[in-house]
């Protein structure tokens, strides 16, 4: 029997699974190598916890006030008008999704190669990313065992690595104390733009809010789901970067992508890097199969609201959006075949910082507008909660904007092609002659 809803640990599940992917494996290469400062570096990740966890419970009053599944794509729809609500949930269709998914794929390749250096990097990605996909369409019970194995699964290697690493034969010397320049560094242009990796690392703090529906006792469970789900991610990003640090000389770490594959390697020296190699890669599978699972229901419920698009809704006999499943996928394949990796993590992350930055400010709307509509769940410290996560994120906006035109020029033409997408999709107006009226 399939059931109708899931349950609050795998709601959980999902926002762990969705924040601990690609991010946090890779992500740390690119910082260490514009920020030389060991208290830079780790506070980049604290930042980047508090700006997710003010997402979280902004997020977490709007699933509760606005209790659809949907995400952004909902509650922009909602708030400010169908067309914005469109182009958020466009983004998540073409972008949010399939781009972390590519990613997760890509970076599952280069770590698998090492086991398998005859065959490409891309070829293992589109391998892995059309299993999982498979396992997708099989159901939401199918879905749900396969996501809660797996994330404990990916806990499970988080814990082997900080437990060893805090162990580490020749440790790396730290100095974790702010000096005089921290603070200079804390607010510049490199600062700002590798919080946009960090912040790609956290991004999945609001996957509950896509499938509210599906969740037993939503008003209760999906803000439990987000608080719980990003706060125990925070704790363990902090830690294993801290591992990362301690583990492998900055200098060995600076532009690299297999970060869990080189602290793995000073760790357990070479072929424990092979092993650690293989974990990450399965920890990389419950990532994927989040995304794969929420993606398509946005979609769906896309085409749930604009006909012209209801074929997107098409579901089998038991439940799974298929045809959203198979477009998602087709975009997936798009972007691990063609995408480098920085391109498309800056692209993807500017398109995502701008709907969940419009979101938030959508709280603060909703509240002015609508003072007495029930809010089972009230967002803590408002409104200095929603007010901190637009701060941090209008400031990597503005630097993405700045220091990478290029990735932020596409993003800008995917909302414009999806505003476009958005008007021919709409049913035309019925004229109502005189005659007829009478």
């Amino acid at each position: 029997m399939i059931p109708k809803k899931i349950s609050v640990i795998t709601a959980t599940n999902l926002v762990v699974a969705n924040m601990v992917g690609t991010g946090i494996f890779t992500s740390l290469g690119f910082q260490v190598a514009a920020i030389t400062s060991d208290f830079a570096l780790i506070a980049l990740w604290a930042v980047g916890g508090v700006a997710a966890l003010c997402g979280a419970l902004s997020y977490a009053e709007l699933a509760t006030a606005l209790p659809r599944s949907g995400g952004e794509y909902h509650y922009l729809s909602r708030i400010y008008h169908p067309a914005l609500g469109f182009l958020a949930g466009w983004i998540s269709a073409v972008v949010g999704f399939p781009a972390p998914i590519a990613l997760a794929g890509i970076a599952f390749g280069e770590y698998f190669k090492v086991f398998t250096p005859g065959i490409s990097p891309v070829v293992i990605s589109l391998f892995i990313v059309y299993i999982i996909t498979i396992v997708h369409l099989f159901g939401l019970r199918t879905e749900e065992l396969f996501q809660n194995g797996s994330t404990f699964l990916k806990l499970g290697l988080i814990f082997v690595l900080i437990i060893a690493g805090l162990f580490v034969a020749h440790p790396q010397q730290l100095d974790l104390t702010p000096g005089p320049e921290t603070f200079g560094t804390l607010v510049s242009g490199p600062f700002a733009v590798s919080l946009v990796y960090v912040m790609y690392a956290y991004s999945g703090w609001n996957a509950a809010t896509y499938i509210t529906e599906e969740v037993r006792n939503p008003a209760r469970n999906v803000p439990w789901a987000l608080l719980v789900g990003t706060v125990t991610v925070t704790v363990l990003y902090l830690v294993l970067n801290y591992v990362f640090l301690l583990a492998a000389p900055k200098s060995v770490l600076a532009g690299q992508v297999e970060v869990g594959l080189l602290a793995g390697q000073a760790i357990f020296g070479p072929i424990g890097g092979k092993i650690v190699s293989a974990l990450i890669s399965v920890g990389l599978i419950a990532t994927i199969s989040a995304m794969a699972w929420i993606g398509p229901r946005i979609t769906k419920r896309m085409s749930e609201d604009l006909p012209k698009l209801r074929l997107f809704g098409r579901s089998s006999a038991n439940g799974t959006p298929y045809v959203a499943i198979i477009f998602q996928l087709i975009v997936v394949t798009a972007l691990v075949a063609t995408g480098t990796f920085q391109t498309v993590l800056i692209y993807t992350q500017f398109s995502l910082l701008l709907s969940s930055f419009l979101t938030v400010l959508g709280l603060i709307v909703l509240r002015i507008r609508e003072p007495n509509l029930e809010r089972p769940y009230r967002v803590w410290g408002y409104p200095l909660t929603p007010i901190i996560f637009l701060a941090i994120t209008l400031h990597m906006m503005v630097y993405v904007v700045r220091d990478k035109p290029k990735e932020s020029l596409l993003g800008l033409i995917t909302v414009i092609a999806g505003l476009i997408i958005f008007f021919f999709s709409k049913e035309p107006r019925r004229t109502v002659h005189p005659q007829a009226s009478k």
